[in-house]
């Protein structure tokens, strides 16, 4: 137990605050409970490294919190019918998908592969789509603003979210093309 994995541990226990607050409507708090959290976000990762207290725990927590706060605020916005259900779907999926990907690579005996800079910059477009959708939410009187800018980055952003996507799957098929070829080249040897 380190400082930087407490504040993911604490991280992961606003979701479902955070994810209720969403739902009540309760904007303004929900606002503020993300606030915290994409401070503490920042902290973990800056005390992790100036401490030296990276762990693999901590390089697990903290995209995990990453992708369930993505997932709690399009869950919560939908449900209030402020963001429509097929970008739900979008997102979900394209996730869904890396799961998959993740566990034909581990049958390979392969670890998760490298996140790429595509992806990087797909969750930083929806990190910031969708707290300024809430922002709207919380101060009408600057929705008019905030909404257009937000509803452009979490386009851009699921369109980079499956872009990365495309690109994890044509990694892990060239990975697995890799191994066997490898596999069939060393029965080869033996057989001669």
């Amino acid at each position: 137990m380190t400082i930087p994995n407490l504040l993911s541990f604490f991280r992961l226990l606003l979701v479902p605050v955070f994810l209720v607050l969403i739902i009540v409507g309760q904007d303004v708090l929900a606002l503020a409970t993300l606030v915290v959290s994409s401070l503490t976000d920042f902290l973990d990762g800056y005390l992790a490294r100036r401490l030296h207290q990276v762990t693999r725990l901590g390089q697990l927590l903290d995209p995990a919190a990453d992708r369930l706060y993505i997932f709690a605020t399009l869950i919560g916005l939908a449900w209030r019918e402020l963001v429509p259900w097929w970008l739900v779907a979008v997102i979900v999926g394209r996730d869904v998908m890396l799961i998959v990907l993740a566990v034909v690579l581990a049958n390979h005996r392969y670890g998760p592969l490298p996140v790429h800079r595509v992806g990087k910059i797909a969750t930083f477009c929806l990190f910031y789509a969708l707290p300024l959708l809430m922002l709207g939410q919380a101060f009408p009187v600057i929705a008019w603003l905030s909404e257009p800018v937000a509803w452009a980055f979490a386009i851009w952003g699921a369109f980079l979210y499956w872009w990365a996507g495309f690109i994890y799957l044509s990694e892990t098929v060239r990975i697995i093309r890799a191994r066997r070829a490898s596999v069939l080249a060393q029965s080869d040897t033996l057989d001669s």
